[in-house]
């Protein structure tokens, strides 16, 4: 019964050394937002965890050497936010996409999360734009006059493609992220 014990101890302690080939990094930030409106205060909390993850490997793999160089491997950055709703009710995001964006026509949107998705506010505008997420990775874009189709770009920028009913077209806008 000892050496049983002695033999799973042994065996376990050797699985862990082995499994040890990574690096991780995990950071997590917590913003609360408290809304103030005529139903009172309501407080929004976005938590955002960023995991860094690096494998180890090594540089010559030679036999019957004690002290092996590493070689450099890329960084895997996985970030997730989760955004807790004041009802309570609870939603993860991939990808953040708030930010300000630009259009043609020079002017700035402020994108940022809510809910259910996202907002689109322009200076003066009263009733924000609405994004709202689709279950093909898409969003659908609502605004007081139309609904269209949207999505992000590999590279970050707010595509958005609406239907003209008039002329049986398809028109695209394109909103560039702002480097901040």
């Amino acid at each position: 019964m000892k050496n049983l014990t002695l033999t799973l101890a042994l065996i376990f302690a050797a699985s862990l050394s082995q499994a040890q080939n990574k690096n991780v990094l995990k950071t997590t930030e917590t913003t609360t937002t408290t809304i103030k409106d005529s139903d009172g205060e309501k407080k929004l909390v976005k938590k955002e965890e960023t995991q860094e993850v690096q494998k180890i490997e090594l540089l010559d793999e030679k036999s019957n050497t004690l002290n092996i160089d590493t070689k450099e491997t890329p960084v895997e950055v996985l970030k997730t936010t989760q955004i807790t709703n004041a009802d309570g009710s609870t939603r993860t995001v991939d990808v953040d996409r708030s930010g300000y964006y630009q259009g043609d026509n020079n002017m700035k949107y402020k994108i940022a999360l809510d809910s259910r998705g996202y907002t689109i506010v322009t200076d003066g505008t009263k009733k924000p734009d609405l994004l709202r997420k689709t279950s093909i990775n898409t969003y659908i874009y609502r605004n007081k006059n139309s609904t269209a189709i949207s999505y992000f770009d590999t590279e970050g920028n707010l595509v958005i493609e609406t239907y003209n009913d008039k002329t049986d077209d398809v028109t695209t806008r394109k909103y560039m992220k702002v480097k901040q």
